[in-house]
């Protein structure tokens, strides 16, 4: 089974984190999720994160620092999801991948549905 390394970011902005859902035509559809994606060939993860999310959803973070890397067999692939505490800046919230958003406590965030590989780093964020 093929692994997928993907990169997201844990974006603040105040007391609250941002949280994205995934569009009906996409894997995972429904799903919430830290935003972020597939890290290219010779690519930084640094550097992917901060193209995904302006791609994404024209959106500049400050990236702080590595906060944990989870890796979650789902049927038809592994997913590598490395994840990154990001400072918000700016963004026209623009949604590509996604069909809503939202800024939410990082205390709520096993109220929400989010996609399995996310699970263990929201379990994390919570203790922090």
């Amino acid at each position: 089974m093929a692994t997928i390394k993907v990169v997201c970011g844990i974006i603040f902005n105040e007391d609250k984190v941002f949280l994205c859902r995934r569009s009906p035509h996409k894997s995972l559809a429904g799903y919430w999720e830290f935003p972020g994606g597939k890290i290219e060939s010779g690519e930084k993860e640094e550097d992917s994160l901060s193209r995904e999310l302006f791609e994404e959803l024209g959106m500049s973070v400050e990236i702080k620092e590595h906060f944990k890397t989870v890796v979650h067999n789902y049927d038809l692939f592994t997913i590598e999801l490395i994840a990154y505490i990001c400072q918000f800046q700016k963004a026209s919230y623009k949604l590509t991948d996604h069909d809503q958003y939202e800024w939410v406590s990082k205390n709520n965030l096993n109220q929400w549905n989010l996609a399995p590989a996310d699970i263990p780093i929201a379990e994390a964020l919570s203790k922090c």
